[in-house]
């Protein structure tokens, strides 16, 4: 990557999950799910550091343990964004890319792609970038949990819903639709300013934390992938994580 600018992964890491408790910690073939994770992010070779950023001292002692670096968060956070940002505050860095802490399998070239943007001729107007997928099917469409993103022409975005967007008045309309893959890379002063802003009325009503760079201003350059992420968020997926090691 260019060798001018500090570019860092984070992997914030909460205990607690609402749908599959201590998930994070759970066997995942011999390793577990956030050491997984962890070691792809380092694999990649696209980061001067990998850190993980946590609450639980379980997942710190872990981390360590396996020889990665961990930073214990100082306070209670309403999202990762809010976690990883008053981790890097006071860090020499330049761009910080958020990781999934349950999405063991890093795709390497969707990350190369995000991160390319920096690089190119309007990366001075880009506070932030992130991922999007096609959707093709119905259910996904319409599914609440698929956040949905509509950008202009040059591939900022300009909302992002868990409704449908946009809505189909002209079912002859040559629309795609677009999911949103919840992995950033932001300008570290688009971070701290996110940490510092309170959230308004659109994100608290969406639970969407990508909105509140669009409430405050922000460019969010969106990057199109064919990445399938696999997210553990059941023990259902947990199974089919092994079965995709195992294959």
């Amino acid at each position: 990557m260019n060798n001018s600018l500090k570019i860092i992964a984070m992997i914030p890491a909460r205990y607690e999950a609402s749908r599959f408790p201590g998930k994070l910690l759970k066997d995942l073939n011999g390793k577990t799910v956030i050491t997984r994770t962890y070691e792809a992010a380092k694999s990649t070779g696209l980061f001067d550091e990998v850190y993980v950023v946590t609450d639980s001292d379980e997942i710190f002692a872990e981390i360590n343990k396996n020889g990665g670096k961990a930073i214990k968060s100082k306070k209670e956070h309403e999202c990762g964004s809010d976690r990883i940002a008053e981790a890097v505050q006071d860090m020499d860095v330049d761009i910080v890319v958020n990781v999934q802490g349950d999405e063991p399998f890093i795709d390497k070239e969707s990350l190369e792609k995000l991160l390319l943007v920096f690089r190119e001729d309007d990366a001075s107007s880009i506070d932030l970038a992130s991922l999007k997928s096609a959707l093709s099917e119905s259910e996904e469409i319409t599914n609440p949990n698929n956040v949905k993103v509509i950008t202009n022409k040059n591939d900022f975005a300009m909302y992002f819903s868990r409704f449908p967007i946009p809505y189909p008045r002209n079912t002859n309309a040559a629309v795609t639709y677009f999911k949103h893959i919840g992995i950033y890379a932001f300008r570290k002063q688009a971070l701290v300013d996110f940490y510092n802003l309170p959230m308004l009325s659109l994100e608290s009503a969406e639970k969407i934390e990508a909105i509140r760079f669009l409430e405050y201003g922000k460019n969010i350059k969106m990057v199109e992938t064919q990445m399938q992420t696999i997210g553990i968020d059941t023990p259902e997926d947990l199974e089919k994580a092994k079965q995709v090691l195992n294959n």
